[in-house]
C-alpha cells in the first residue's frame, strides 16, 4: 500500500503531564484499495435477491468507501529522552530498550515507525497490561485489547464469514479500517489462555498477521477484501509460554518481565499515589508524598493492586477528614479487620 508524507505535531492528551518525546503523525498510508471494495460491493449489488441478506456486509463497504483508504502513519522525529517511561516502569527496561532501537532505525528517513512483535511474559499482576497502554500512549494511535481468556473463536480475530447469522468484521479489520491511524497498537492478553478447539482457533490469524509481508494482505473473512495490516504494533502478554505454539513465539521478541524489586514496587508505590493524586480534583486536598509506612505497606502488592488499595485508603482519609494516609486506612487482604472503603 501507497505512502505518502503528512507532517502534524501529535501533541499530548494531557496537559498535567507532558510526554517524554513527541512523534509527529508523518505519512499518510492506504491500508486497502477502493477498487477491491468496489468490485466485490459490484458483485454484492448484482447477486442480492430482497436487499437484505448481505445488508451488513454491503453497509461496510459502503462505509469503507465513504471514509476513503488513507490513514495516519506516527513517525519520530528523532531518538528520544524515555526517562520518564524507564522512571514509571523500572522493570521494563529491556523493553523499552528494544523500543528505543524500534524508533532509532526510523528516524530521518521515509520509513514509518516497525515494532517487532512482542511478548511481554511474566506472572500476574506485575504490570504487562500496564506497559502497553503506556506504549500506545507514547506511539499516540491508541490501545486496542484482545483478551484471549474470553476468546471461544478464532473469528474474534478475524471476522466472520459474511453468511452467518450476527457475522461481523474482527478486531483487526476495526482497528484499521474504523480507526484513524495505520500502526495502532493491538494488545492479545493472556495469548496463552486462548481457547482452541477443532473447528476454531483463535491464534490461527497470527500465524500471518506477525509476519510483516503477508500481513500486508490480510484478509477479514467477513469483509474479503485484502487489508494492509503490516504496520500494526503487536504485543502480546502471557504468563506461561507453554500455551503458546512454537511459530507463533518464532514470530515475537520475548521478554521475560520480572517482579519488581522492593526498592522499585516502593517506586511504583509512590509514583501511582501522585498519578492518582493529579488525575482527581480531590487530590489536591492530599500531600505529594505518603509516609514511609504507607508505601511499605503497598510494596508487596501487585501494581494492579496498588491501584486499588490507595483508592480505599483515600477514601477512608477523606471519611476521617483527613489530608494524609495514613498505614491502617489501607485494606488488609485476608483478614476481617480492613475497613471499607471507596473502590474504583
Amino acid at each position: 500500500m501507497e505512502s505518502r508524507s503528512l507532517v502534524v505535531a501529535q501533541t499530548s492528551r494531557s496537559s498535567e503531564c507532558p510526554p517524554p518525546f513527541q512523534l509527529p503523525i508523518a505519512q499518510v498510508r492506504s491500508v486497502f484499495d477502493p477498487s477491491d471494495v468496489e468490485r466485490r460491493l459490484g458483485k454484492l449489488q448484482a447477486a442480492a435477491g430482497d436487499g437484505r441478506e448481505h445488508e451488513s456486509l454491503r453497509g461496510t463497504y459502503e462505509r469503507m468507501l465513504a471514509r476513503g483508504p488513507e490513514r495516519f502513519q506516527v513517525k519520530p522525529a528523532g531518538v528520544p529522552e524515555m526517562a520518564s517511561l524507564y522512571d514509571a516502569l523500572p522493570n521494563f527496561t529491556e523493553v523499552l530498550d528494544d523500543v528505543r532501537r524500534h524508533v532509532a532505525l526510523s528516524q530521518d528517513s521515509r520509513d514509518g515507525l516497525e515494532v517487532t512483535p512482542m511478548l511481554l511474559l511474566g506472572p500476574p499482576g506485575i504490570g504487562k497490561t500496564h506497559f502497553a497502554r503506556h506504549l500506545a500512549d507514547l506511539i499516540g494511535t491508541g490501545m486496542n485489547l484482545v483478551p484471549m481468556g474470553s476468546m471461544t473463536a478464532g473469528w474474534l480475530l478475524s471476522g466472520s464469514a459474511s453468511q452467518w447469522k450476527g457475522a461481523r468484521p474482527g478486531k483487526v479489520f476495526e482497528a484499521l479500517v474504523e480507526g484513524a491511524y495505520a500502526n495502532p497498537v493491538i494488545v492479545v492478553d493472556e495469548i496463552d489462555k486462548a481457547n482452541c478447539d477443532a473447528q476454531y482457533d483463535p491464534l490461527g490469524a497470527l500465524y500471518g498477521l506477525l509476519e510483516h509481508d503477508t500481513a500486508g494482505a490480510f484478509v477479514d473473512e467477513f469483509a474479503e477484501v485484502p487489508i494492509d495490516a503490516s504496520q500494526v504494533v503487536w504485543i502480546t502478554t502471557a504468563n506461561d509460554p507453554r500455551g503458546i505454539p512454537d511459530p507463533i513465539l518464532n514470530r515475537m521478541n520475548v521478554f521475560e518481565v520480572q517482579p519488581p524489586s522492593p526498592a522499585q514496587a516502593r517506586h511504583i508505590a509512590l509514583r501511582l499515589y501522585q498519578s492518582i493524586r493529579a488525575e482527581h480534583d480531590w487530590g489536591s486536598r492530599f500531600g505529594e508524598t505518603p509516609h514511609d509506612d504507607v508505601l511499605d505497606r503497598l510494596a508487596p502488592l501487585a501494581p494492579r493492586e496498588m491501584r486499588r488499595a490507595l483508592m480505599v485508603a483515600f477514601g477512608n482519609a477523606r471519611l476521617d477528614a483527613r489530608a494524609e494516609l495514613r498505614a491502617d486506612d489501607l485494606p488488609r487482604a485476608g483478614n476481617g479487620r480492613s475497613r471499607i472503603g471507596f473502590m474504583q
